[in-house]
């Protein structure tokens, strides 16, 4: 759903005659939604059960994504991407907790492979949709066949996990449930400046390489699937790795890669900047991954309570860092944009080095 989306923002743009500070806004609305359904999130998760939840999130998550192709105005489009972001919030959240939930009842690690998947659906959705869109001259008749495809997978999957519910957990003493979350607050920190950032390359690498590389439509489309490619395999890889070198040196590492990559999409060179959103998709790859399944293994902390709490902040700054992009692009430029990606990559390794370093050495995985 979201690699067909990202697609069609250049037709987005053109249909409604949008400059970047509009499509900030408009993707505002869909940060927007989001943050209103996280505080929701739990007690709906408690009361009908974490598989449900995810059932039922992406059924209407799916039909949701259908609405911005079909608005008519501007201000319809910034109605339906509120609806969207609400629904994805709520899918997102639940989803991950759901993977928590499982990995703590089958003693397992799958988190950095189940996003794997998920970087999978990105790359498939924006390389099979590079074909179709040049089939399909009705892009709200491209997402809809998408959506069917979501609709008709999830029926059939549901069956293993729709059931699912959270483990019962002993009541925590109630002076010490504020200390007990407190070392989620430097994970979710990590979580909202590295998803931020992938929010915003997924939004925004198409329109980067269609306005300022300035390829045609066809071609803006190759960063983000080389992101998205690239992502991918490094979250199958991920578990391995963590397991071998353990959690500070996966995450400080793959923020250095990360941070090479924006140096080459900057060159504004195609090729560089090609292989620069692939280099930063490996870099990217392994860093949420692994703060979640920390969030899970927090000592004190309910698995299913820590994965909502950083899974909830890290999505939310998945849906402000386009808007982030689109404000800094119409006050300066796109390239600027990119730059102060690169910045908020630095400042997260220097808060890793002197913030979360000893939380995460010498245990592989748990905080």
């Amino acid at each position: 759903m979201t690699g067909t989306w990202v697609l069609y923002l250049p037709h987005i743009k053109t249909k409604f005659s949008l400059d970047d500070g509009q499509i900030g806004i408009a993707l505002f609305c869909m940060a927007l939604g989001l943050l209103i359904s996280i505080p929701f999130i739990p007690s709906i998760n408690k009361k009908i059960g974490i598989g449900s939840s995810t059932k039922l999130g992406i059924i209407l998550y799916a039909l949701s994504f259908n609405l911005p192709l079909l608005a008519p105005n501007y201000y319809a489009l910034c109605s339906s991407l509120l609806i969207t972001g609400l629904f994805s919030g709520f899918t997102d959240v639940s989803m991950n907790a759901l993977v928590s939930t499982i990995e703590k009842r089958d003693s397992t690690h799958f988190m950095s492979s189940a996003h794997g998947f998920f970087s999978l659906g990105g790359f498939l959705g924006a390389g099979i949709g590079s074909i179709l869109i040049g089939l399909l001259s009705n892009p709200a008749l491209h997402m809809m066949l998408i959506s069917i495809f979501i609709l008709f997978s999830n029926w059939y999957f549901s069956k293993f996990y729709s059931t699912i519910v959270e483990e019962k957990i002993e009541n925590i003493e109630s002076e010490n449930k504020f200390n007990n979350i407190r070392p989620l607050l430097g994970l979710s920190i990590v979580a909202f400046i590295i998803m931020c950032n992938e929010g915003a390359v997924e939004h925004w690498s198409n329109l980067f390489l269609f306005d300022v590389v300035q390829v045609n439509e066809s071609q803006a489309g190759l960063g983000f699937i080389a992101f998205s490619l690239l992502m991918t395999l490094g979250r199958f890889f991920g578990d391995g790795i963590s397991e071998k070198i353990g959690s500070f040196y996966i995450i400080i590492g793959g923020n250095a890669i990360a941070f090479i990559g924006y140096l080459l999409i900057v060159s504004t060179n195609f090729y560089f900047s090609i292989l620069g959103f692939g280099i930063l998709g490996v870099g990217l790859s392994v860093v949420i991954p692994e703060i979640f399944r920390l969030a899970g293994n927090t000592k004190g902390v309910p698995a299913s309570i820590g994965i909502s709490i950083v899974s909830g902040i890290g999505f939310a700054g998945f849906m402000t860092g386009p808007i982030l992009l689109g404000l800094i692009s119409t006050w300066s430029s796109l390239i600027l944009s990119f730059i102060f990606l690169a910045f908020s990559i630095m400042i997260v390794c220097i808060f890793l080095l002197f913030g979360l370093k000893k939380n995460m050495s010498g245990n592989k995985n748990h905080v």
